[in-house]
């Protein structure tokens, strides 16, 4: 790179941060929760592993089927028959408007992620419900 020595350090300090892996504190932090409660990530998979069913049950009883994904903390879904002319973009954007329920359009993950979207499972199991329950008041073409 070639430019301002002065926006070329900061740049170069702010890419170390975001290409070659964790900030410091952050690794800091999960060595010393590894080393001080090794029951940890077994928490932490059982937290993820609640979200994941509560969302793959849930929206499978409102007529979107959905396998279960292993070992993430995202559900990609197709998006359903009746809206897959839409595209991700606008079927993301339809779930935001309508449903309050925010997902991340596939096709922003390359062109093999079109029909599909992105859920992150970051929300309670309680709060996941209620995203399911507002996309079942907006997804009325789907068979249950």
């Amino acid at each position: 790179m070639v430019g301002n020595a002065e926006v070329i350090a900061a740049l170069t300090k702010l890419k170390s941060y975001l290409d070659y892996g964790s900030f410091q504190p952050i690794q800091i932090a999960a060595t010393v929760t590894l080393n001080e409660a090794a029951d940890y990530p077994t928490e932490v998979r059982e937290t993820y592993q609640l979200r994941r069913d509560a969302l793959c049950d849930g929206l499978n009883r409102i007529g979107w089927p959905l396998q279960p994904p292993r070992g993430t903390m995202f559900a990609w879904a197709p998006i359903p028959e009746p809206y897959r002319s839409m595209g991700s973009i606008e079927f993301a954007s339809m779930l935001v408007r309508e449903a309050n329920v925010a997902v991340s359009p596939g096709i922003g993950f390359g062109p093999g992620g079109e029909n599909h979207v992105r859920f992150a499972l970051i929300e309670n199991e309680q709060r996941i419900a209620q995203a399911v329950r507002h996309m079942r008041n907006v997804l009325v073409d789907l068979e249950v």
